[in-house]
């Protein structure tokens, strides 16, 4: 990455998107795909189970700009989504992470 890119990464807002989804193989590849196909440029992926209730939860740290609400209504209307809340870049989900790799 050179410096002007470095630059605007780091002046871009960011949200990370909760995804609540049904637990099985194919999900993440649906649901990431999603923003691949768009050019919409994911910075972190985390996703785990939810305990033995067939449910996973994907959290996303995406660039916040102004095709953001489109994308969060299309990842709606994929089949295996149930749920999605959209959060600050200040999410403690990610923000222990990012500390933790900080070079």
């Amino acid at each position: 990455m050179n410096a002007t890119n470095h630059q605007e990464h780091q002046t871009l807002s960011r949200a990370v998107l909760e995804i609540d989804v049904n637990n099985h193989a194919g999900v993440m590849s649906h649901v990431v795909g999603l923003f691949s196909r768009r050019a919409y440029n994911v910075d972190g992926i985390l996703c785990l189970p939810l305990g033995d209730s067939g449910q996973s939860r994907i959290w996303l740290l995406v660039n916040e700009d102004q095709r953001l609400p489109q994308m969060i209504k299309q990842v709606e209307k994929l089949e295996d989504v149930t749920g999605i809340r959209r959060h600050n870049a200040d999410h403690a989900v990610f923000q222990n992470l990012e500390n933790f790799f900080r070079v």
